[in-house]
């Protein structure tokens, strides 16, 4: 029995980060939604809004922690990265490339990951993990290129690059999560995402900007761009980091990071189902590639016993 809850204690992150990402793959078909009626900057900010109301418990918890100046430091590092610039990369890669293409390209955030990890916070690094990042790597490529030009995707290519920016940013605020998690509960860090992003894009809207709404392939109801947007902020938001930031806590940043090699595949399936986004056979292999890769990095093979 003594087994067997040792098992499930360390199942439960990996389950945690699974649903994480699940929530995270949904994000790009809400943004899509949202993003045809509404700014991009209306939308991260009513995403933080929603998120920041469930998280005012957390508001008195999160005051008492700015009091160390360090970890404050480290702790604003992360939410500017992540969701104060990566979201700013990320709504704009979607105005210009289809869901599945942004969440291809999200899938090489684990390699660096990996790589930063390695190199700022000593995290070693197996051979197997190496490998599968490199499989995952050419997976994410593979797809890219496979990609096609349409009304609804107008430039794939600015759009990738524009989530290859967002792709940094989620490399600075797992870092940053990861260096808080002895002294800040993920949940808390979740609170202070949904503050700051708030507190950074509530301004923006004031800025005199205009934005063409994005095109889609489907007909949606009137409703579904501002549902997506109370989606985007209590299920994605909440869930999706709240999930992430607990299985960054009890694993390690590189180990968690490879559970983003997930997302394009998902959201793959979802933008099929919903947004009408076409697949070919060669995205299907390189997708396959990808979760192999997801897959390999987290091999550990078992020492063998000589005495």
């Amino acid at each position: 029995m003594a087994g067997m809850n040792f098992s499930l204690q360390r199942c439960i992150p990996h389950f945690a980060l699974i649903i994480g990402m699940t929530a995270w793959a949904s994000s790009f078909i809400g943004l899509k939604f949202a993003l045809s009626v509404y700014s991009p900057f209306e939308v991260i900010a009513g995403r933080m809004f929603v998120a920041s109301v469930i998280c005012l418990p957390f508001l008195r918890q999160f005051f008492r922690f700015l009091k160390d100046r360090k970890k404050a430091l480290i702790l604003l590092a992360g939410v500017l990265s992540e969701p104060c610039c990566y979201f700013l990369f990320e709504t704009s890669a979607l105005r210009y490339t289809s869901s599945a293409q942004a969440g291809m390209v999200l899938a090489i955030m684990p390699l660096c990951v990996g790589f930063c990890a390695w190199l700022l916070l000593r995290e070693k690094q197996s051979l197997y993990a190496w490998l599968g990042f490199i499989l995952a790597f050419f997976g994410v490529f593979w797809l890219s290129f496979s990609g096609e030009t349409s009304q609804s995707v107008p430039n794939p290519f600015l759009g990738n690059m524009l989530e290859l920016g967002a792709v940094f940013c989620g490399v600075g605020y797992t870092l940053s999560c990861r260096s808080l998690t002895a002294s800040m509960s993920p949940w808390l860090f979740t609170a202070a995402q949904s503050f700051g992003g708030l507190l950074f894009y509530l301004p923006l809207n004031l800025l005199p900007l205009e934005f063409d709404p994005v095109v889609l392939n489907v007909e949606i109801p009137g409703w579904l761009p501002f549902v997506s947007i109370i989606y985007l902020g209590l299920i994605v938001s909440l869930l999706g980091y709240g999930f992430y930031n607990y299985g960054v806590s009890k694993l390690s940043a590189t180990e968690a990071a490879a559970y983003i090699n997930l997302i394009p595949v998902i959201t793959l399936i979802i933008g099929v189902l919903f947004l009408e986004e076409s697949l070919s056979a060669t995205q299907y292999f390189a997708s396959f590639a990808i979760l192999g890769g997801m897959l390999l990095s987290q091999y550990k093979p078992k020492k063998k016993d000589f005495a």
